[in-house]
Formats: structure tokens, C-alpha cells, sequence
């Protein structure tokens, strides 16, 4: 039977080793067998997570907990997987403790900071009776292409944060969610290096997708546990799927081209792959 690991001791471990694990994304059943699949064969821990918005074009997140085990058993996954709600809402969160996911994200930043800090203390009293850990933000992570729409996340946010009892941090320090636009000035490594110094529970890189390599391993170095990874796959897949189509693979009905099978599995080889290569830049060791 599948089980679900809360990541806890994973992440706490990354942050004093200095290492990261990557928090994927999936979208439908080939990006699960994707993700699970390169876990497997590089033998490392894995934290997938949905959205609200994948969730909710999958079915619901009780389909998308029970497909997720239904994979792990079928595919004998042997690695930790970590079950995460990412970027959910206060209603989303509390569906996600009651289903048995394993972590959630929950997202306050639009409501009031008092609001913001009674609904997160809910959900940490919520989830840590079963045993599930949780994810905040502070700051405002930027949106697609956009630098201005991001804010930095405060010293004083992360020590009231961590104070509620949160198990991850999410830092807005410069980063955006999809693609990063040209003349993009990088990371903010000393508001990166202040929080660092006042909180030591692990701390969340959103927006991974895009950040080059030497500043993604310097903000591990600094406390970033967790890497959360979702354009960088969808590229990913766009490009094998436009390269499979451009040369006409879709048009041969002797072999079947078209089947969606057929049609779906370059894309997916594509995301296995390049988790591969985001597991090897986060330096995230091997399971015994």
C-alpha cells in the first residue's frame, strides 16, 4: 500500500546538508508516471504536488490522492513521496488534511496580515494533528514574465510565521512563477541570507523554473530546502510533443502515430528526463 511521507525530517535534513529536494508538479496521469518514474530511477525522495487548478481539471483532489497511490503501488515506487497541495487556498487546504495528503500549501497572502495569521494557525493546528506538515508564504512570489507583481518577503514574516508553528517557508526573494523575462535582475541573496539567519525551519523556492543553475546551488547553500519546478517540465513536454508532430509521427497509420499513447510518451520521456538533470543540479542524494 502506498504511504505518503510528511517530508519533515527530508527537508530538515536538506536545509543542515545543504541540499534541496525538487517539488514537481503534475497535471494529469503522464506527468504523475513521469515524476514518480525518475524518482525511482535516481533513487531519490520526491514531493509531488497539485494545484487548485489541476486538481480541479483532474477531477477533484481525492482523484488526484488516490491516483497518485494508485501509481505508487502499480509502479513498486520504493522512494519517500511526499503528497502536497500547492499554492491552496483555506478551503483547499483543509479538503486536502481531511483526504490524508501528506503536506499542504497554504496561501494567504491576498487577505489581510491578521487574517492571514489566524487562517494559517488553523490550518497548522489542522494538519499537525494528522500528522501533516505545512507550507506558508511570505512575500508575494512574482507571476509569468512579470518582476513587478512579485514583493520580498519580510525578516519580521518569517520569524511570525515560524512562530505559528509552519514546517516550510516559501520566500519571495526576487523569483516569479513561469517564465523569467529578459533583464530579470536574480535573486536576492542578502534578503535570502536575513531570513536565513532568523528562522531555521527550511525554506521554499518557488518559481524554480528558469533561475540559472549557479544561483539556484547558491540558494541552497543559504537554506533553501525545496525547489518547486512546473514551466521548466512544461517546456519540457511542449518541445518533444512539437518535435514528435513536426516530423509527421502523427500521420503514420501503419504504426499507429496517432495513438495517444504514441502521441503522449515523447513528452513524458522529456519530463523524466529533465528531472533527472533539476534532481542533479539540487544535489538531492540517494535513499539507502
Amino acid at each position: 500500500m502506498a504511504y505518503f511521507d510528511n517530508g519533515n525530517k527530508i527537508f530538515a535534513d536538506a536545509r543542515a546538508k545543504h541540499y534541496a529536494v525538487g517539488a514537481y508538479n503534475i497535471n494529469n496521469l503522464e506527468w504523475t508516471r513521469a515524476i514518480l518514474r525518475a524518482a525511482n530511477e535516481t533513487k531519490t525522495p520526491v514531493l509531488v504536488q497539485v494545484s487548485m487548478g489541476a486538481a480541479k481539471y483532474m477531477g477533484g483532489f481525492k482523484f488526484v490522492r488516490d491516483m497518485v497511490a494508485d501509481q505508487m503501488d502499480a509502479m513498486d515506487i520504493t522512494v519517500p513521496v511526499i503528497l502536497n497541495l500547492d499554492h491552496g487556498d483555506y478551503d483547499a487546504a483543509m479538503k486536502c488534511i481531511e483526504l490524508g495528503y501528506s503536506s499542504v500549501m497554504y496561501d494567504g497572502h491576498k487577505l489581510p496580515v491578521k487574517e492571514n495569521y489566524a487562517r494559517t494557525k488553523e490550518v497548522v493546528h489542522a494538519a499537525h494533528q494528522r500528522g501533516i506538515s505545512v507550507e506558508a508564504e511570505i512575500g508575494k512570489v512574482g507571476e509569468n514574465q512579470d518582476t513587478n507583481s512579485g514583493e520580498l518577503a519580510s525578516v519580521e514574516d518569517a520569524r511570525a510565521f515560524a512562530d505559528l508553528g509552519v514546517d516550510k517557508l516559501a520566500c519571495g526573494i526576487g523569483n516569479i512563477h513561469g517564465i523569467y523575462p529578459a533583464g530579470w535582475r536574480g535573486l536576492d541573496f542578502n534578503r535570502l541570507a536575513a531570513i536565513a539567519d532568523a528562522v531555521d525551519i527550511p525554506l521554499v523556492l518557488h518559481g524554480g523554473s528558469g533561475i540559472p543553475k549557479e544561483q539556484v546551488q547558491k540558494a541552497i547553500s543559504m537554506g533553501i530546502a525545496k525547489v518547486n519546478i512546473n514551466t521548466e517540465f512544461q517546456l519540457a513536454f511542449q518541445d518533444a510533443t512539437r518535435a514528435y508532430i513536426e516530423a509527421a509521427r502523427d500521420l503514420d497509420k501503419d504504426h499507429k502515430g496517432y495513438d495517444p499513447r504514441k502521441l503522449l510518451l515523447p513528452g513524458t520521456e522529456a519530463i523524466t528526463n529533465k528531472m533527472k538533470e533539476m534532481i542533479e543540479w539540487l544535489g538531492t542524494p540517494a535513499v539507502a
